[in-house]
């Protein structure tokens, strides 16, 4: 799927097509300086936006709310050991190595999905790896 999301040519407006170039030429930790400073000057957020729905109350009548079994583990904070943590990412994800780099990049900068939908227990393992190699860790 990865590769897929590479590959995909965008139509850019030609009202964007200097910056988009501009944009192309940074290296990832430009670009990831450049997503920081947009975020402060105008007070947003790159990180992807959660859906947070309303769980039913209790003695309605409605079913109870089922235990979760299907998780994305969040890298928040990359940590010292970067390396550790870009090979945990490389063997979780099956990337390679540029593609984990660049998403261990971009986390420092946001939070990134190192992995969506997996399970209670594989989100729970990665997690632990994660955090052994000095990341922090989310699991929504």
């Amino acid at each position: 799927m990865a590769d897929e999301k590479e590959t995909k040519e965008v139509e850019v407006p030609a009202k964007f097509k200097s910056l988009v170039e501009s944009i192309e030429k940074l290296s990832v930790l430009e670009l990831s300086e450049l997503v920081h400073l947009l975020e402060e000057k105008f007070g947003v957020s790159a990180a992807a936006p959660i859906a947070v729905a309303a769980a039913p109350a209790a003695g309605n009548g409605a079913p109870a709310e089922e235990e979760k079994t299907s998780f994305n583990v969040v890298l928040t904070k990359v940590g010292d050991k970067k390396i550790e943590v870009i090979k945990v990412v490389r063997d979780a994800t099956g990337k390679g190595l540029k593609e984990a780099k660049d998403l261990v990049d971009a986390a420092v900068a946001g939070a990134q999905v190192v992995k969506e939908g997996a399970g209670k227990d594989e989100a729970a393992e990665l997690k632990k790896k994660l955090e052994a190699a000095g990341a922090t860790v989310e699991l929504k």
